[in-house]
């Protein structure tokens, strides 16, 4: 995990979207929504608890 990379979320946002960017790592996790940009600030517990699987940007891109 690190930031770039995209989180599906086992529960959708309000706008329907699952998957989240993450943007900042450390004692918290930094995501913003994919579709409509909403930014979350969450503790790392709460995050992995939450987080169904990880795509890596290298997988995307390259």
């Amino acid at each position: 995990m690190k930031v770039g990379d995209v989180a599906k979320m086992r529960k959708a946002h309000a706008c329907g979207s699952f998957d989240w960017k993450i943007v900042r790592i450390g004692a918290d996790i930094g995501v913003k929504c994919v579709k409509c940009g909403r930014r979350l600030l969450m503790e790392r517990s709460y995050f992995e608890k939450r987080v169904k699987s990880i795509s890596s940007s290298e997988s995307r891109f390259g």
